[in-house]
């Protein structure tokens, strides 16, 4: 399985790459605004191009710095570069190109890396003029968009997708070893854990946050379950963390988390769940990958704080309520057995033979007991549904007016395959369908009786005009 490649989003303030990146991504993670300077920090998300999955960055705008904050953000924009296979330059059509643009283009070609040049906010201006103006950037080739409204937003995911190179697979695990994948915020226990699963002081353990900086592997067995390890470096908020070194450590951590089939995510019980939890909780949905939260350093909190803890996590992570949540001390040792558990349950329960008749008998209760909403343009009929794939869990649903189906109604469908299958901590996808329509196309053959009927209508059609 070869490593996801990096595509960073860069351009002056206020051009449009947090909404782009939103586009791509199709979320909200990206703080957009009309006022330049808005993203200071790397962010990070999973984005489908083409067919061609990949990590999207989003940075902070390029100009002269004015104060120390933007000059920490111009210099995270440009360790953003350097991680990156793939660079896509945004413009803003309205304000053509300016000489800020003409140094970030130089800059960007002394990188050495693939550039597509994205010229936004073409909205209501004449194309032919846009691209005009940006041919002084001297780009061979160029896509005109308006990223707000998604128009041109494909058709430059499609180039680029072309344009990703391609990477050599990983060193293969073991064979029939679960693909495990260890992330949390730094100093959560990672390393710690993995060391009590070797059995042996595998990986540099110390209460100084961010020590381990590459991904750890290792094989081992425990309870006759065979595990291919991976210890992620801590992901921390991109604030502050200016090393050199560190840099790396988020996209390895995703990397690791697209190779994995069961993740766990290591939550350090004493400072509670954070926002960044439930990020990265977020990171390992978007992929598919099967998940397990641990709350870790259990025995170091009161009864009042675990009380907190659980609270705290109900409401921060309520989108992952499917994961089943361990607690352990990895310090000590204490819960090892019901997280090796939890990875054998929801490993098998991803794997498991998820049958068509078993699916649709499944859907069709669902619909008997709840059915669909309808709208103007009719109510959607569910028919069959069957497999779609693993890692991610993929259900395919045929029927007629799919595309109507609210997203309320897709939760609630999943919920019911969740129930009746047991897919515990595992992220369902539903893929609708529409079915072919086999007289679609096809003129209806007349008979003789039904021509002679047509042409007597058409005859009396014409009599009645020429009446009036």
């Amino acid at each position: 399985m070869s490593r996801l490649p990096v595509v960073a989003i860069v351009g002056r303030p206020n051009v449009g790459k947090s909404t782009l990146f939103n586009a791509l991504t199709r979320t909200r993670d990206a703080l957009v605004a009309d006022i330049p300077g808005v993203t200071r920090d790397r962010i990070y998300g999973r984005a489908t191009l083409g067919e061609q999955p990949a990590i999207l960055i989003d940075t902070g705008g390029l100009e002269e710095a004015a104060d120390e904050v933007m000059a920490g953000a111009q210099q995270q924009t440009r360790l953003a570069v350097e991680e990156a296979d793939v660079v896509i330059f945004v413009t803003d059509a309205r304000a053509g190109v300016t000489p800020d643009d003409l140094e970030i283009s130089r800059w960007l070609r002394s990188c050495d890396k693939p550039l597509y040049l994205a010229v936004n906010k073409t909205d209501g201006l004449s194309e032919a003029q846009a691209m005009a103006d940006a041919s002084e950037l001297g780009f061979e080739s160029m896509t005109l968009m308006a990223a707000s409204h998604r128009r041109g937003v494909e058709r430059l995911a499609r180039e680029v997708a072309e344009g990703l190179p391609a990477h050599e697979p990983e060193a293969p695990a073991a064979e029939g070893s679960i693909q495990l994948a260890l992330i949390g915020r730094p100093n959560a226990g990672k390393s710690t854990l993995l060391n009590r699963l070797v059995g042996e002081e595998r990986a540099l353990a110390t209460p100084i946050a961010g020590t381990t900086r590459d991904p750890i592997h290792a094989d081992v067995e425990r309870d006759g379950l065979k595990l291919h390890l991976v210890d992620t470096a801590g992901i921390r908020r991109r604030r502050g963390s200016h090393e050199g070194i560190e840099r790396f450590s988020t996209i390895k951590a995703l990397q690791a988390i697209e190779q994995a089939q069961v993740v766990v995510l290591l939550v350090d019980a004493s400072d509670g769940v954070t926002e960044q939890d439930a990020r990265l909780a977020g990171h390992v949905i978007d992929a598919g990958r099967a998940l397990i939260v641990v709350l870790n350093k259990w025995d170091s909190i009161s009864e009042d704080e675990r009380h907190k803890v659980l609270v705290a996590m109900a409401e921060r992570m309520n989108f992952a309520s499917f994961a089943p949540v361990v607690t352990t001390s990895a310090l000590h040792g204490s819960g090892l057995g019901e997280l090796t558990d939890a990875i054998d349950h929801v490993f098998k329960a991803a794997n498991q033979d998820l049958s068509t008749p078993a699916l649709t008998r499944t859907l069709r209760k669902a619909v008997e007991a709840h059915a669909p909403a309808g709208s103007k343009r009719g109510t959607p009929k569910l028919r069959y549904a069957h497999s779609g794939g693993t890692f991610p869990t993929r259900i395919v649903i045929h029927g007629n007016r799919t595309a109507h189906v609210q997203e309320q109604y897709r939760r609630y469908l999943i919920n019911c395959l969740r129930r009746q299958f047991d897919l515990t901590g595992i992220p369902v996808r539903l893929i609708f369908k529409d079915s072919d329509n086999p007289y679609a196309g096809r003129k209806n053959k007349l008979t003789p009786r039904q021509l002679q009927k047509r042409k007597r209508l058409k005859n009396l059609g014409r009599r009645k005009k020429s009446r009036k």
